[in-house]
Order: structure tokens, then sequence, then C-alpha cells
């Protein structure tokens, strides 16, 4: 493989920020809110307002399931409509980020603990354009998805994570976006419209979560499986959770979180985001 020097010379040579970029996990749920104005999206909409404008934003997707480990190298990402069953309206849209391939090869080159290819096939999923699009509108900050090798454990996503962190001193807003607790097989489709409405495990495993973030007590969250029926419940299987453990393994021993869009949707989903490091004064 040939890869473009001059580009990756650019991204070792690029000036470290004073403060590293925060870190986020997004509960990203339902593709709709990709379109809607509600209180997700409006939180999301906050966040790209205040965080310092990024280099260039990296996703980890729970909608990119792999076999090794690869990042999006083209310079034109494709809108993915990953999903079936919604509104023309959602269909329709296009997120025009660019990609970055000399970065994308920057990260792979970054990465110890796995051979990290680069692609040119895959795109934007929905698990990234449909929190993008509402951080920054004008799609001018280029796009990258990072995938989640779904041969591997938990560590090894944790692990993995730690080498991304140079990245945060280049001005690069990493993002996981899955869902703390997702278990769609046990939505209660009659209360999506309630506010709120979560089953007692799918509360019990939320605060859990929480409760393990706040206090850095990471050994635990990835070995989830081990802290009891409840987690078995809210994660039946780890797509939407192994994003987590990638924003949690970018965490400096000193930085502080914050959680929003802590809500349940339909009994078995969770919303729950998390900020790790930057200004949380504005975060609800």
């Amino acid at each position: 493989m040939i890869y473009n020097l001059q580009g990756l010379s650019k991204w070792s040579d690029t000036q470290k920020s004073a403060e590293p970029m925060p870190v986020l996990f997004i509960g990203h749920g339902s593709p709709m809110n990709g379109i809607e104005d509600n209180l997700f999206s409006q939180q999301w909409k906050k966040l790209g307002q205040k965080i310092p404008i990024p280099t260039a934003v990296l996703v980890i997707s729970a909608h990119w399931l792999t076999r090794g480990t690869w990042i999006t190298a083209m310079e034109q990402p494709k809108t993915i409509h990953d999903f079936g069953g919604f509104p023309k309206a959602l269909f329709d849209v296009t997120y025009p980020a660019p990609g970055n391939p000399e970065l994308a090869e920057y990260t792979s080159k970054l990465v110890s603990h796995s051979h990290v290819g680069l692609d040119h096939d895959w795109g934007l999923d929905h698990g990234t354009w449909t929190v993008v699009r509402h951080m920054y509108p004008e799609a001018n900050i280029p796009v990258m998805q990072l995938s989640i090798d779904y041969a591997q454990s938990p560590e090894f996503h944790y692990r993995l994570a730690k080498d991304l962190a140079q990245l945060r001193k280049k001005g690069v807003l990493i993002i996981g976006s899955g869902n703390m607790v997702h278990n769609l097989g046990k939505v209660a489709w009659d209360k999506l419209n309630e506010p709120e409405y979560g089953f007692d495990w799918a509360l019990e495993m939320n605060s859990i979560f929480k409760e393990k973030i706040s206090s850095k007590d990471h050994q635990s969250l990835v070995d989830y499986m081990r802290l009891g029926p409840a987690a078995r419940l809210a994660i039946p299987t780890p797509d939407h959770y192994y994003p987590l453990l990638y924003s949690l393994g970018l965490q400096g021993e000193k930085e502080e979180v914050a959680f929003f869009n802590d809500k349940a949707v339909g009994g078995s989903l969770t919303m729950t985001s998390v900020m790790i490091g930057g200004e949380h004064d504005f975060v609800i």
C-alpha cells in the first residue's frame, strides 16, 4: 500500500491544541431524530455551537460492524440510509460533508492494537449523519467513521480507543454513537410518545451506567455482563454499547463528565449521552 507521506506529515506536524478536544458519547436513537426538531436534536445543535470548532470529526457508530477495523478514507463519503419503514423525507436527506484521506491514513498509523484498513466503500451511516448534521449543518467539517470489529472483545475496543488520544490534541472531535440501553425486541411501541417512559430494568441499568461512568469505574463497564440481569436486558447485543467504551477509553485521568439527553424512550431504550472534558456549563 502506498501512503500519502505528504498528508501524513501534515497531520504529524499539526500543532497540538492547548486543550484536547472533548469526547462525546451520543445516544442517537431513532433515525427520525436526524430531521426532527426535538429535545435530543436541539442539544446536538447546542453542542456544535459551544464546542470548539474541530479540525475533523471521527465517529464510531453502532451501525458499522466489520471483521477487522476500518476507517473511511474517501474524499467524499456517501450518505447511507441504512433503515427501512420511515418517511421519504428521511431518505431524501444527504449530508455532503467531505472526508479526509490524509487524516484517515494518519489515524491508521496511530493504532497499535490492531491493523486499521482504509475503506473506500462505506460512507456515513445514520449513527453518524443524523447527529452530525445538527451539530454542523453547513457540512463543512471533514467527517470519518471508524468501524467496530464485531469479533473482538469489549476490552479490545476500550484499549484501541486509547491509541486515538493523540487526535484529540490535534483538534479532532471523537464521537461514540450508540445507546447505553438498547433492546429493540422489548420496545413498548404504544408508549413511544409517552415522555421518559422506561421499564424498571432499563432505568435501573441507566442509573448504574451513570454511576460507573461518574466514578470512572471503567473496568466494570468493560465487564458489563457481570453487572447482573438488568445489564443483559439492556445490552442483548453489544453493537450499540461498544461506542460507549471507545468514548470512555479516551477519558483523561483528571477529566470530568457531564450527562445530557438523559431520557428513556419506549421503555427499553435510553438516549443518555456523555460529554468528557471541555466546558460543561451549557450541558442540559
